[in-house]
């Protein structure tokens, strides 16, 4: 069973979560958008052992608190492989434009796109979603029927492609022939705002 726990972190109201093997007392966090405090401040209330912390992609408000993070863990950080110059760049990862604040990183572990991962006890794979950004990814639980979207897929409409290395056409080409392949029933975990399902995607997002 998976617990599953929601931050709203950061200037852009972020979601990160935590998500939990309740078996094994693991858990992943995926995009730890800022205030590293109040990350650990969770983990620690669910005493679970952190085994990695994974992005779906470089944006300043979904990196903010992952260095602090990931030495505070012990455990690596995982991004698609193409995000790579957008994570170590402040102005590609809009992190000075923002906040002047310049926010620059670089995983441990680059995955490419339908990698496999096993991490928690919890199967994942990799669903490359370009579009948002050169290198952005969704993770997919094939034994939940989850998928963490990113912003790649909102409910009701998609991720923005105005910022660098963004692609409207190509974002919504990815989503029709990669994410609205999968069930209908697969709860969407997005990067804001609410969750949502594949099937309510394809019957009602305004973008598709």
């Amino acid at each position: 069973m998976l617990n599953i726990n929601r931050l709203v972190l950061g200037p852009v109201q972020t979601n990160c979560y935590i998500v939990e093997n309740e078996d094994t007392k693991e858990a992943i966090v995926f995009d730890p958008a800022d205030n590293a405090k109040e990350i650990i401040k969770c983990i620690e209330k669910e005493g679970v052992t952190v085994k990695g912390i994974l992005l779906t992609h470089g944006h300043f408000d979904h990196i903010s608190a992952a260095d602090e993070l990931r030495a505070h863990c012990g455990c690596k950080l995982y991004a698609h492989e193409n995000e790579e110059e957008l994570l170590k760049s402040p102005e590609l990862n809009l992190s000075t434009s923002f906040t002047g604040r310049p926010v620059s990183t670089e995983a441990d572990i680059y995955v490419k796109d339908k990698e496999e991962l096993t991490l928690a006890g919890i199967k994942i794979q990799v669903i490359y979603t370009p579009g948002h950004t050169r290198g952005g990814c969704c993770y997919y639980f094939p034994e939940h029927m989850l998928l963490i979207s990113g912003d790649t897929l909102f409910k009701g409409t998609v991720g923005r492609t105005d910022f660098p290395t963004g692609d409207y056409d190509t974002l919504l080409t990815f989503i029709k022939t990669r994410l609205f392949q999968l069930d209908d029933k697969v709860q969407v975990l997005p990067g804001h705002e609410d969750i949502t399902t594949i099937g309510y995607e394809k019957q009602y997002n305004s973008e598709l």
